[in-house]
């Protein structure tokens, strides 16, 4: 297949933006969250990644609503995802950690012996 000879075709952008309208940028609460929810993962296995994926989870909220009433302007959608997730995978680190001790904790108690414990030779 040949093509003829002459210029390509240059695909037209969108509609012109006008003069005033800002141009897109990254959230600044989209970094935060990927980082409080990396914090929050990395930590979650000791009980401190509570807080900051809580706060991860809460400022993604936030964003998720700055970025709807910004018209398109705000960006950042995809480190606002990876974030969320890395909170919600702290969370759950946090809760199996929490279940594991309570686990732990009843073995052990249902080891110990029950009332006093006598040497072998008290009547």
């Amino acid at each position: 297949m040949t093509t003829a000879p002459g210029q390509a075709p240059v695909a037209q952008p969108g509609p012109p933006r006008h003069p005033l309208d800002p141009d897109p940028v990254r959230a600044t609460k989209a970094r935060a969250v990927f980082a409080l929810g990396l914090i929050g993962a990395l930590t979650g296995l000791f009980i401190g990644g509570i807080v900051p994926a809580t706060v991860a989870l809460q400022l993604a909220r936030q964003a998720r609503r700055e970025a709807y009433a910004s018209g398109g302007f705000l960006t950042g959608a995809a480190w606002l995802r990876r974030g969320e997730r890395l909170a919600w995978a702290g969370l759950v680190l946090a809760a199996v950690s929490v279940v594991a001790a309570v686990v732990l904790g009843v073995v052990r108690l249902a080891d110990s012996p029950y009332g006093q414990d006598f040497a072998p030779n008290v009547d």
